[in-house]
């Protein structure tokens, strides 16, 4: 069984009816006032409200938004709503330990045991109706009607029977044969059928929510999230049984036309959304059972301004990357999983100028570019049975350099890709991408040997390396850093070493960033002050383009409130079209 474990007793309801909002009790007095309107319109969240021990559990706060002060705190005990009438209650108390995220839904405190099975029994006759229909939105109409049809609403009590197999049965001739519910009951039919069937089912309340990064299943118990916020949560949605998580699992599958079977047990695909979902399936191959990855990507990306409020790099940093990207300079984003490399590397996109040709490579689309001009090129994974791919990143690299771009993207090196990667670097374009290393060293160490096997000698052609790593503050709490920002100048065969000089550097002990690179950038003296015809006498003058460039970022994310990842773009293409940027 799926099951929901609240993190403490629930109070009994007294009396042979639930209370109402309207009654204006002591509880309800006592709910802040935005609390109160939101009861009013949403009566499963009263009815779990008035579920709460409140010696033990006191009301919580209510936030339409959150902020991230909010993480701060030793113990919280808040509510916010996520869409479509749902509510997150997340609860740490005096104990500590993880939060316990709670997703408040209709039919949380409904006791469907004898009517959902019914009803599921029934709309297996009646699903021919809707076995065709595409939009979400149609099928998700079509459940309701047929719940509305299978149904009948009760009053008091009235108007039900039980027959000896448990099955509940209208009693008027009118809605003789139909199930008959309570208007509670049947608003959360009405809600689980369409989570259940066109959505993501239990899981459904945290692909709604925008602060939630990941959502991971290990096996049989609790599911847990990534927060944006409240960073590593526990969830009170818990599979109790290999069974039940077999089960949704395989409709999971089902649901995205990726099936898993025994012979196929690993889907990777992308959601509707955006999302990337990993599911492995069974114990054979998972020995704590099936389990399952959504790795969340917000509708519009964070910006570099967005970056630089949650403290992952600085304004010089910032100005720093624009410069090397405008002037046709190599990257990588490097670091470990989950350290937010794409997320970099789709903040660092404004800064390619607006004309530029753009074609993209990725094995499972992540990268959101904010360009017109922008090819995106996705690899094609093999069909069951099929031995390889029809077309795989290789492919696909090779095809780019055909397509004459200005800036050639590619959403993660992992193989013998990164060897055109680099030849298309030595002919001259402009590569963006991600890698999997902790540092220079550790990245030199993998391009260079197998299986992707780059000639040494290339290697400056790789000209500026981000590491991006999830960090520990000095708060003590977790945070994702751009720890340091280097240049490759170049490889010696005699010694058989890489130099490379490190031009920003985080300071762990005060969470800041050091400019060590100051009058000592290869890159900027050597390359970008020569392109923009500063004379080499004079070279240091491109230290203060530098300033320069952050302090109107500064004053565009500070003063101008910009920080919408397109509106960034077109102010920056504008300043750039007046020649201020």
């Amino acid at each position: 069984m799926i099951k929901t474990l609240l993190p403490f007793e629930q109070k009994k309801e007294t009396g042979t009816h639930k209370r109402n909002p309207d009654d204006h009790d002591d509880l309800y007095r006592l709910l802040p006032e935005e609390l109160q309107a939101a009861c009013q319109e949403n009566r499963h969240l009263w009815d779990y409200l008035c579920l709460l021990p409140l010696d033990e559990v006191p009301i919580p706060e209510y936030y339409s938004e959150l902020t991230r002060s909010l993480g701060d705190k030793d113990e919280y005990n808040l509510i916010y709503p996520v869409g479509n009438g749902i509510f997150i209650h997340l609860y740490l108390g005096p104990g500590g330990g993880r939060p316990t995220y709670i997703p408040i839904e209709p039919g949380l405190t409904e006791d469907l045991s004898r009517v959902l099975p019914e009803v599921e029994d029934r709309l297996i006759d009646e699903t021919c109706d809707i076995s065709e229909v595409e939009s979400e939105e149609k099928r998700s109409e079509a459940l309701v009607r047929l719940v509305d049809k299978i149904c009948v609403e009760r009053r008091n009590g009235s108007d039900i029977t039980f027959s000896n197999s448990g099955k509940a049965r209208g009693k008027d001739k009118g809605n003789r044969g139909k199930v008959p519910v309570t208007a509670d009951q049947l608003r959360a039919l009405k809600y689980i059928m369409v989570r259940d069937k066109v959505g993501m089912g239990v899981i459904d309340p945290m692909s709604l929510d925008p602060y939630i990064e990941d959502i991971s299943c290990s096996g049989i118990g609790p599911i847990f999230l990534e927060h944006k916020i409240f960073k590593g949560v526990k969830t009170a949605t818990t599979f109790e049984s290999h069974e039940a998580l077999d089960n949704f699992v395989l409709n999971l599958a089902e649901s995205i036309r990726k099936p898993v079977t025994l012979r196929r047990p690993i889907v990777d695909a992308t959601l509707p959304d955006g999302s990337r979902i990993n599911i492995v399936f069974g114990r054979e191959v998972s020995r704590r059972g099936s389990n399952f990855t959504v790795r969340k990507f917000g509708e519009t990306p964070l910006s570099i301004m967005e970056l630089i409020e949650f403290g992952s790099l600085n304004y010089e940093m910032a100005a720093y990357i624009s410069m090397m990207i405008e002037d046709e300079m190599s990257m990588f984003v490097v670091g470990e999983t989950a350290s937010g490399k794409t997320t970099l590397l789709n903040a660092v996109t404004t800064f390619i100028p607006l004309r530029s040709r753009i074609v993209s490579i990725e094995d499972t689309p992540e990268l959101q570019v904010p360009h017109t001009i922008w090819i995106r090129e996705v690899a094609k994974s093999p069909a069951p049975g099929e031995h390889k791919s029809q077309v795989d990143m290789f492919d696909l690299l090779k095809a780019a350099l055909r397509q004459r771009p200005n800036v050639i993207i590619v959403g993660e090196i992992r193989g013998v890709e990164g060897n055109i990667a680099f030849g298309a670097m030595q002919s001259g374009h402009e590569v963006l991408s991600t890698f999997h290393a902790s540092n220079v060293e550790k990245l030199i160490q993998r391009l260079t040997g197998q299986p992707i096997n780059v000639p040494k000698t290339y290697m400056d052609n790789l000209n500026v390396v981000v590491c991006q790593n999830a960090v520990k503050l000095p708060s003590g709490r977790l945070g994702r850093r751009a720890t340091s920002i280097s240049e490759i100048v170049g490889y010696d065969p005699v010694t058989d070493t890489f130099s490379y000089v490190e031009v920003f550097r985080w300071n762990q002990v005060n969470d800041s960033f050091e400019f060590i690179g100051r009058k000592n950038s290869y890159l900027l003296e050597e390359r970008i002050a020569r392109k923009r015809g500063i004379l080499p006498s004079q070279k240091w003058q491109i230290y203060n383009v530098l300033e320069r460039r952050a302090g109107i970022l500064e004053k565009l994310h500070k003063d101008k409130g910009v920080t919408d990842f397109y509106e960034l773009l077109r102010v920056i293409a504008k300043a750039e079209q007046e020649g201020l940027f």
